[in-house]
């Protein structure tokens, strides 16, 4: 029986592959607040939303929102991403993606 990675457990995985493959990398942290809530400081229509990742090697950018197995985006993240889209594509990896995540961090 394999115990299912959490969103957390698998970002490490993908930003400790990153790093050992020249990427530089960007996470926004959640933080608590005072009522034991979750909250990303961030400002602007992009800020709610934004991926979870967004890695540069050189010219290549990636946009990557990650979700546990069964994790779903939010309304809010699809909008994002779709803005984002318009710029440049975006990834929505999970735990059973990693091989896509190794070949394109290999060659992006």
């Amino acid at each position: 029986m394999t115990i299912p990675l959490t969103e957390a457990q698998f970002q490490k995985q993908v930003t400790d592959l990153a790093t050992r493959l020249g990427w530089s990398w960007l996470h926004i942290e959640r933080m608590g607040n005072d009522q034991g809530r979750w909250r990303t400081p961030t400002s602007g229509p992009l800020g709610t939303g934004w991926p979870d990742l967004v890695l540069v090697r050189g010219s290549s950018l990636i946009w990557a929102e990650l979700k546990a197995q069964k994790g779903k985006l939010t309304g809010v993240q699809g909008d994002v991403l779709r803005i984002l889209d318009r710029v440049h594509p975006y990834y929505i990896w999970r735990p059973s993606d990693f091989n896509q995540v190794l070949e394109v961090l290999s060659n992006g």
